[in-house]
């Protein structure tokens, strides 16, 4: 049996603690999904279009937030990036964009995925500190 180098140990223990954090990382976010009905949680599925969430409206520290199914794609067409969900910060639509694992991202808070579309809302009004939100160019 040869013997175990310190190159060879330090290896294998990187391997592990790699291994080790991205399954931590992965329980966390599991852990972290808040149950289904409350205020973070994702929305259920609208009747009329498979895997988008319900529409909302409300006012979140002071500030109107809304999102509801897009009615012909939003403002790209076709469903691209928000998954054919538009929200708005005070009438104004916030750029929102679903990632592959199903968490969303805005304009605002683009390196900090939420798991829905009212938490994007909601982390826009936080970033937002009162700010204006201004429209996304898209041209």
């Amino acid at each position: 049996m040869p013997e175990l180098s310190r190159r060879r140990a330090l290896t294998t223990a990187a391997a592990l603690a790699v291994t080790a954090g991205a399954t931590a990382t992965a329980a966390a976010h599991s852990a972290a999904a808040a149950p289904s009905g409350s205020p973070g949680a994702p929305a259920s599925n609208s009747p009329g279009l498979p895997g988008s969430p319900d529409a909302f409206d409300e006012v979140y520290k002071g500030r109107r937030i809304q999102g509801r199914p897009a009615a012909g794609g939003g403002h790209h067409g076709g469903g691209h990036h928000g998954g054919d969900y538009a929200v708005f910060v005070d009438g104004v639509e916030l750029h929102l964009m679903r990632n592959a694992d199903g968490s969303w991202i805005s304009v605002v808070s683009h390196y900090d995925p939420v798991p829905s579309p009212r938490a994007a809302a909601r982390a826009a009004v936080d970033e937002l500190q009162g700010a204006r939100l201004l429209p996304f160019p898209t041209n």
